[in-house]
Order: structure tokens, then sequence, then C-alpha cells
């Protein structure tokens, strides 16, 4: 029990050190650095294109974005080749701010998990499916890591505890 706990407890440091890294680097969140990065490995592309590239459901991209939009990092136009497709695309502020901001857990994690062998992956896939479950979160969504909690400088002044 306790190893697994303890795992758990690595990898949600790992990201929450990563999350707060790129808050207070460049002043967004993790979520949408790493959905920025992503953007600048595709190049333009729908938002469904961008949910599979972050094994993410379209819904919560479609929220990262939406906010990256509104900071003048992201744009969104009708596809050159396609003018019914919608894409969205780096503006030169998103790339620029990428040149400074460092990189994500999210990358790291897909990349540990994407080095397991099949069967490893699909029973721990199992496991943490059964254990969500367990704890009735199953129904709930699953935007991108952090992306639900405010920006670090609009909670000054609250104290926040460690997982356990």
């Amino acid at each position: 029990m306790r190893t697994v706990l303890d795992a758990i407890r690595r990898l949600v440091r790992l990201l929450r050190v990563s999350a707060r890294a790129s808050e207070g680097l460049v002043g967004i969140s993790g979520a949408q650095l790493f959905v920025l990065q992503q953007l600048a490995e595709a190049g333009p592309c729908s938002i469904n294109e961008l949910a599979e590239r972050t094994f993410t459901h379209q819904s919560s991209v479609s929220v990262v974005v939406s906010r990256l939009i509104e900071r003048g990092l992201v744009s969104r136009r009708p596809s050159e080749e396609d003018g019914r497709r919608v894409e969205v695309s780096l503006t030169p502020e998103g790339r620029e701010l990428l040149r400074t901001a460092p990189p994500m857990a999210q990358a790291q994690l897909i990349a540990g998990l994407r080095k397991l062998e099949p069967a490893q992956r699909a029973a721990l896939a199992g496991g943490l499916a059964a254990l969500v479950r367990e704890l009735g979160l199953d129904a709930e969504a699953a935007p991108l890591f952090f992306e639900d909690e405010a920006p670090s400088r609009q909670r000054q002044g609250k104290r926040h505890h460690e997982e356990i």
C-alpha cells in the first residue's frame, strides 16, 4: 500500500512542481503551457487533434485554448485547406513565450508511459480505473492537470497543504 501511495505522491509532486514553475516563469498555467508546447510541435490543428495530442477530452482542451486566445498566445481561424475546419495555431506572442518556458512534466509522463510494455500499461490503466471507480470519481470530468485551479498569484495569502 505504501509503495502505491508513494508513487502517487511522487507523480503528483512532479506535476505540481512543473505547473508552479510554469506559472512563476511565464505566467500561465501548466496546462496552458502544455497545450502551447503541443501546438508548437504539431503546427496548426483542430481542437480534436489537440485533444488527441494531449490525451484529454475535447471540451477540456477547448477551455484551455479559449484562455490562450484571450491572452493573445493562440489564434483560431478557418483552415487554409478546408474552410469548414477551424484550426488553432500559435501567435508570435505564443512562440516568444515558449522560448523562455520550462519543459512540462506532462510530456515527461507521456514519454514514460509510452516506454512501458503494453501489458504494464494495460495493468496500470485497469488498476487506476478501478481506484477511480472505488473513489466515486469516474463520473467527473478529467481536465488537464491543475487547470481547474486558480493561478498561484491569485491564491496568495492562502495556505496550501501538500497531498497525502
